[in-house]
C-alpha cells in the first residue's frame, strides 16, 4: 500500500491534510517532526512527504526545524505555508517578515501554470494565514504562483520534485486545493489509489477471529459511535467472548441509557453488562462547582465503577479501546500510554492483569470510522450521532449539578433536538444543546410570578469542530423552541440564543 508521511511542524490543519490525502484513497499517517528520522522515513518507504503549517517563524531559534538529510532521500516533497517556508530556507532562500504583507483569509491566487498548478484556472480563491513570507524562490526553483502580497506562492523544483504553497490547498475556502493535492499525490509521487475502506470492516473481523481465538475481551461501551463500532467488530469476530460494560453514570441524554442497552443486547445481542451508577456519580460531585474539578470526579468515580465490573467478571485476557487516530496523534505517542477520558479507558490500576490491548480502529479517523459502522449496520442514528461530551451533562450544567438541573438539561435537549429535526435543522447544524445556566431570572406565568433558571440554546456549524460559526436558526423555530421549553420545563422562565462563534467562544460551555 502507498503512503504519504504528513510531517508535523505545529499546524492546526494537520490532521485535515490526513484526510483530505486518505480522500483520495492514498493512505497518509501523521509523524510529529520530531519523533521520526530520516532513516525511518526512507525504511517506511514513504511515497512522498507533507511538511505542515505552524505558528512559528523558520528564524526563531525554538521553531521546528528538520535535518536536511530529508531533501537527500528522493522522496518528493510539498510543503504548506511554515512547511513551505521551511522548504525554501532549508534550500537557501530567505523569508521575509513585514506586515504589510501578512495574509489572512481568502486570497485571490494568480497562476502561472506548472506541475503542482494543473487544472486551475489562472485566477481563483486561496486561503491565507501568513506574517512571514517568501520574497524570491530559491535557487533551482521557480515561482509558478503569486498575490497581491505574496510574490512567491507557490514554487516549485521539478528536478528534485519539491513544491511549495503559502496558503492551505486542505480547507474547504481554497477552490482548488483538492487538485493541487492530487496533483502531488498522484502526478508527483504516483501514488496507487489503494487506501479502500470497503474491506476494512471484514478484514479486520478475520484478523481478530484469530488472534482472540478462546481469549475473553472486555471493552467499555459508551454508547457513542467509536466504541459501538468496536462492540460491532469484535462481536463478529469472537461473539460471546467480548464482555462490553456500559457505566450509566445518569448524565447522559433523555432516554438514552435505555436506548444504548436495547440496541446493543437486544438488537445484536451483545453480552452487555450495564451498571446504573447515578446516586455514586451524583453522590461524588454533591456541592462541586468548578468545571475541572467536576470532570477529574466523573472520570475518576468511572474508572472506579469499571474497575470494581472488570474484577467482577475476572479472567479477562484483553481490554479493547475505541481509540481512533486522532487520539494517537494528540497523545504525541503509542495511544495506549494516554487514553482520552471517559470515552477510553485511562488509569486502570495494574492489578487487573490484562495481558494485552486491542485497537481496532487506531488508524482510522471519525469519518472512517462512521463508514465502518455504517457496513457493520450501526443505526444511524448512532453512526451520524452529534459529538457528546464524556462527562456527559456535568458540562452542560452550569454549577452544582442537581436531580432538578439533569432533569431540565435532559427534557430541554429532547425538545430541541425534536424539533431541529422538524425544521431540517439537524442536517445544518453539526452540534446543537441546551445549557441550564446558574442564573435566575424573575418571570410571570400565569398571574404568578417566577423566579426560575435561564436556559441557553447552543447550535454550531463547523466542518472540523477546529473553528465554528453559531447556526443561522429562522426566528419562528427559535420561538416555538422558546415557547415549548418554557411550558413543558419545570424550572425555566427564559431562554436564551448564544450566537458566539468559536473562537472566541469554545462549542461547550464548560
Amino acid at each position: 500500500m502507498d503512503k504519504i508521511l504528513v510531517l508535523d511542524f505545529g499546524g492546526q490543519y494537520n490532521q485535515l491534510i490526513a484526510r483530505r490525502v486518505r480522500s483520495l484513497s492514498v493512505f497518509a499517517e501523521i509523524k510529529n517532526y520530531d519523533c521520526i528520522t530520516s532513516e525511518e522515513i526512507k525504511n517506511n518507504d514513504y511515497k512522498g512527504i507533507i511538511f505542515t503549517g505552524g505558528p512559528n517563524s523558520v528564524y526563531d531559534p525554538s521553531s521546528p526545524h528538520y535535518s536536511k538529510d530529508i531533501l537527500e532521500l528522493g522522496i518528493p516533497i510539498l510543503g504548506i505555508c511554515y512547511g513551505d517556508q521551511l522548504l525554501a530556507y532549508m534550500n537557501g532562500a530567505t523569508i521575509t517578515s513585514a506586515k504589510h504583507n501578512s495574509e489572512y483569509g481568502k486570497t485571490t491566487l494568480i497562476s502561472l501554470g506548472g506541475t503542482i498548478l494543473k487544472g486551475v484556472p489562472e485566477k481563483s480563491v486561496c486561503w491565507m494565514s501568513h506574517t512571514d513570507y517568501i520574497k524570491e524562490a530559491p535557487s533551482g526553483f521557480k515561482t509558478t504562483g503569486y498575490t497581491n502580497n505574496c510574490p512567491c506562492a507557490v514554487m516549485e523544483n521539478n528536478e528534485k520534485k519539491f513544491y511549495g504553497v503559502q496558503f492551505h490547498p486542505e480547507v474547504t475556502h481554497t477552490e482548488y486545493g483538492m487538485t493541487i493535492l492530487s496533483n502531488f499525490v498522484f502526478d508527483v509521487c504516483e501514488c496507487k489509489a489503494d487506501w479502500k475502506m470497503d474491506n476494512f470492516a471484514k478484514a479486520s473481523i478475520e484478523k481478530y477471529r484469530n488472534e482472540l481465538k478462546d481469549k475473553k475481551v472486555l471493552l467499555a461501551l459508551s454508547g457513542g459511535l467509536d466504541s459501538s463500532v468496536v462492540a460491532l467488530l469484535l462481536n463478529k469476530a469472537i461473539g460471546k467472548n467480548l464482555i462490553c460494560v456500559f457505566v450509566d453514570h445518569g448524565l447522559l441524554r433523555k432516554d438514552e441509557g435505555d436506548y444504548v442497552e436495547k440496541v446493543f443486547k437486544d438488537t445484536f445481542d451483545i453480552n452487555l453488562i450495564r451498571v446504573n451508577a447515578k446516586a455514586r456519580f451524583l453522590n461524588a460531585l454533591k456541592g462541586v462547582t468548578d468545571p475541572e474539578t467536576k470532570r477529574k470526579i466523573i472520570g475518576k468515580e468511572f474508572i472506579e465503577v469499571f474497575t470494581e465490573e472488570a474484577k467482577k467478571i475476572g479472567n479477562i485476557d484483553i481490554l479493547s479501546q475505541g481509540t481512533i487516530y486522532p487520539d494517537v496523534i494528540e497523545s504525541g505517542r503509542n495511544a495506549s500510554a494516554v487514553i482520552k477520558s471517559h470515552h477510553n479507558v485511562g488509569g486502570l490500576p495494574k492489578d487487573i492483569g490484562f495481558k494485552g490491548i486491542v485497537e481496532p480502529l487506531r488508524d482510522l479517523f471519525k469519518d472512517e470510522v462512521r463508514k465502518i459502522g455504517i457496513e457493520l449496520g450501526l443505526p444511524l442514528e448512532l453512526v451520524y450521532r452529534q459529538p457528546f461530551p464524556g462527562p456527559g451533562l456535568a458540562v452542560r450544567i452550569i454549577g452544582e449539578i442537581t436531580e432538578e438541573k439533569i432533569k431540565i438539561a435532559q427534557d430541554s435537549d429532547a425538545i430541541l433536538r425534536e424539533e431541529f429535526l422538524k425544521a431540517g435543522l439537524d442536517k445544518k447544524a453539526n452540534q446543537y444543546f441546551t445549557v441550564v445556566t446558574n442564573t435566575h431570572s424573575v418571570g410571570v406565568m400565569g398571574d404568578a410570578r417566577t423566579y426560575g433558571y435561564t436556559l441557553a440554546i447552543r447550535a454550531v456549524t463547523t466542518d472540523d469542530f477546529m473553528t465554528a460559526t453559531w447556526t443561522r436558526i429562522p426566528f419562528d423555530t427559535l420561538e416555538t423552541i422558546s415557547s415549548r421549553i418554557t411550558n413543558e420545563v419545570k424550572g425555566i422562565n427564559r431562554v436564551t440564543y448564544d450566537i458566539t462563534s468559536k473562537p472566541p467562544a469554545t462549542v461547550e460551555w464548560e
